[in-house]
């Protein structure tokens, strides 16, 4: 089974290929979102996909926009191959599954983060400085210690082959203004204790997550992307959990520390991933998803 890396689909007009998705216009309205195979770690793309993974993380990001929808609208019009236009059925050999019609909507440049728990570049920054995003914090916190409220740890939303940027929450309000920093910053801590409270029910410690949000015409705000997914957030099972040291995990955790252990270039092209390694991400994404929902999935 090979990895659908890029999709080609000539009759819709391409806008973006981001790390792992494909965008395409469908009408003046929405768009088509299309999670491909590709995986990055480090904001570098691998050369290699691993199979299925898009699918897999279509259904975790349906699975979270219904359980979410109460708190904030989100731009899904269907996930649905059949009430999709002819237009994209026409590509349901690339297409089916890895898809989602969404609405066309002004993205906010912000990667809208939360953390529950002190953990990889957080845990690098407190170390250095005693802080998170330049957000002071108590001393003597231990690495993957729960913090006593989750943390709203902005950072700026990188093109293609930069890095995003760690702001100091303040620093939103100049990018988006401030009535949109103000309900960015209370609907994600919002989305991320709904969803962490539940994952905890099923096993899971969330210790982090992105969001990402857009807004309409009328200013309204509107959730995005992809939802807590393991590319977008850090999944631990809570059996293991131990303070005071690095966690197992549901996620590209796995990943990042093996292009670590050797020695792999951040600021470098992408590796091609030995089959071993793509084999375990899969089995960890499709862990969690059972975890999460209590089902399994077929491809």
């Amino acid at each position: 089974m090979s990895a659908v890396v890029t999709t080609t689909c000539p009759e819709l007009e391409l806008i973006a290929r981001g790390k792992v998705r494909d965008l395409y216009r469908v009408d003046a309205a929405s768009l088509l979102f299309v999670a491909t195979d590709r995986i990055s770690a480090f904001d570098v793309i691998m050369n290699n996909g691993v199979p299925n993974k898009g699918k897999l993380l279509t259904e975790i990001s349906k699975f979270w926009f219904s359980f979410l929808k109460d708190v904030v609208p989100n731009h899904l019009i269907t996930a649905n191959f059949e009430e999709m236009p002819d237009k994209v059925k026409q590509y349901r050999d690339q297409l089916d599954n890895r898809s989602m019609l969404v609405k066309s909507l002004r993205v906010l440049p912000i990667e809208s983060i939360v953390r529950g728990y002190i953990t990889g570049s957080a845990w690098s920054e407190y170390k250095q400085k005693g802080t998170v995003c330049d957000i002071p914090l108590p001393t003597g916190l231990l690495e993957s210690q729960a913090f006593t409220e989750p943390l709203w740890t902005p950072s700026t939303k990188a093109e293609i082959g930069d890095h995003d940027e760690n702001i100091h929450p303040s620093k939103v309000q100049e990018i988006i203004g401030e009535k949109h920093a103000k309900e960015m910053a209370r609907v994600s801590l919002e989305l991320y204790t709904r969803a962490r409270d539940y994952a905890l029910q099923r096993g899971i410690i969330i210790a982090d997550t992105k969001f990402e949000f857009g807004v309409d015409e009328d200013d309204n705000l509107y959730l995005i992307d992809e939802v807590l997914t393991p590319d977008s957030s850090r999944f631990w099972p809570a059996a293991s959990y131990q303070v005071g040291t690095g966690q197992d995990s549901f996620d590209k955790q796995y990943l990042r520390n093996y292009l670590l252990s050797i020695g792999f270039d951040k600021s470098g092209a992408g590796i091609t991933l030995p089959q071993d390694v793509v084999d375990n991400t899969m089995a960890k994404y499709l862990e969690a998803y059972k975890l999460l929902t209590g089902e399994d999935i077929q491809f």
